[in-house]
């Protein structure tokens, strides 16, 4: 049986998805993450984890996220971050702006191509950079 909880796709298979696609992967981590970040944190209530999970996950928290984690990518992972950011999406959300869901977008690519290659210490890594508070 296949452990779709630690996939490990190749480089071949990885090049062959569309950045989008990563995209669509990594979305799912990211808030999967986010959520699993509010609960051990203690957060409860159904109400706030939505809303706080929401807060956490749309464009404009995702954009400042990439912020955040680019000076720490490798170059691979900028070379994945740019392959995400220039994705040709149809539909931006009201919420936020172009620029914004780009970033999105790329970030979301990333965390997909992370864990479909098994990476989950990376991700580890590069999510508690976003959500640990900023030391100074």
């Amino acid at each position: 049986m296949k452990d779709y909880f630690s996939l490990h796709l190749n480089q071949t298979q990885l090049a062959a998805m569309s950045s989008l696609s990563l995209a669509h992967v990594g979305d799912g981590v990211y808030e999967l993450l986010v959520r699993g970040w509010l609960c051990a944190g203690g957060l409860q209530v159904n109400e706030n984890l939505h809303r706080r999970t929401v807060a956490l996950v749309r464009a404009s928290a995702q954009a400042e996220a990439l912020v955040r984690i680019t000076p720490h990518l490798t170059a691979e992972e900028l070379a994945v971050v740019h392959r995400g950011r220039n994705a040709h999406v149809h539909t931006i959300p009201k919420a936020a702006s172009r620029g914004e869901y780009l970033r999105a977008t790329a970030l979301e690519a990333l965390f997909g191509w992370l864990y479909l290659q098994d990476r989950k210490a990376r991700i580890n890594q590069l999510f508690a950079l976003i959500m640990e508070p900023e030391e100074g």
